[in-house]
């Protein structure tokens, strides 16, 4: 064909660069053409002929010359900072790339929970001294565990704790939908879905019910042994509460993939507290990362697809079933 009908922009997610998606999509769609974009001047032109698009981001004023755009599928999960409204004007449906985190950050939450179950980060400590000195651990197995936000990355938290014959504890916005854990509770009566929790997972996303969802209250309820593990956005928490709790050993631990503020400054004084694991917001790193996102753009190009050649070319981005549709 003459012109590319997807066009991949520009971006680097985890280390990993635009070509390698385009080389993917190539791959995985050998009927279509995917034309990469280095420069703001090539995804300008690029836009002007490109019915998909896959990027990060879209500038409203870009809008103006994507004429034939009919879908853009964003790589992140989440949609907000994209003009949706823009987008909707003009027809554009949006997906973004909910689930590609699932198995990644999963197994981030187990190894944390893990790691302060077996005092991993004491270990640490006491070899960077060459210190043998035994200590006390606990376990996993048979505690409960209380996961805030079932979606997908919730989900595969509960789903990877199977193993571990642990209870679990869902808080999610509709409990009447049920979830794989083995209670769900609303947001309203988090304090209860906590109580009893050994580990405290934050999956959820930041909105203006879960902002400071953590606070000094809710850090008074949960057990003085129990570890928070944050992989959700660090204003989830209230950090000076956090700060104070872990100080007072209120709570046992936490460990947090994010923080609020982020980065953390370098004289913060969660950096200095030895029952505190920190990783730099990485806990969605993988190198499979651009192959799920392509899972998720190749189904619903074959969705397009399968709508075109079925009707008279009359309907519209509405009628199509695309997975991960937000807009």
């Amino acid at each position: 064909m003459s012109d590319p009908d997807i066009a991949v922009l520009r971006q680097t997610i985890h280390g990993v660069g635009a070509p390698e998606l385009a080389d993917i999509l190539r791959e995985r769609l050998p009927d279509h053409e995917v034309a990469l974009a280095r420069t703001p001047s090539e995804e300008r032109t690029l836009l002007e002929t490109a019915r998909i698009a896959v990027g990060p981001s879209l500038d409203a004023d870009l809008l103006d010359t994507a004429e034939n755009l009919e879908l853009f599928a964003c790589v992140y999960a989440g949609t907000n900072h994209l003009p949706l409204d823009a987008l909707a004007d003009r027809g554009v449906a949006v997906t973004n790339a909910s689930g590609v985190h699932g198995p990644n950050i999963a197994e981030y939450v187990v190894g944390a929970m893990i790691g302060h179950a077996r005092e991993f980060h004491r270990a640490y400590r006491q070899q960077s001294r060459r210190e043998w000195r035994s200590y006390p651990t606990t376990e996993l197995y048979g505690s409960t565990v209380a996961v805030v936000g079932l979606g997908a990355i919730g989900g595969a938290v509960v789903d990877r704790l199977s193993g571990f014959d642990v209870e679990t504890v869902g808080v999610r916005y509709s409990p009447e939908k049920g979830g794989p854990t083995d209670e769900v509770y609303g947001f309203d009566r988090i304090h209860e879905a906590v109580i009893d929790a050994a580990y405290v997972v934050l999956a959820c996303p930041l909105t203006d019910t879960t902002r400071g969802l953590v606070d000094a209250e809710l850090l008074r309820t949960m057990r003085p042994d129990a570890v928070l593990v944050n992989i959700a956005r660090g204003a989830v928490v209230d950090t000076d509460a956090l700060v104070h709790a872990l100080r007072s050993n209120r709570i046992r631990g936490a460990a947090l993939d994010v923080t609020d503020p982020e980065p953390l400054p370098e004289d913060h004084p969660l950096w200095g507290l030895g029952n505190v694991t920190i990783t730099p917001h990485n806990a969605g790193h993988t190198p499979a990362y651009f192959e799920r996102v392509a899972d998720v753009l190749v189904e619903n190009v074959e969705r397009l697809a399968s709508v075109e050649g079925d009707d008279d070319g009359d309907s519209d981005d509405g009628d199509v079933g695309l997975r991960n549709r937000v807009a």
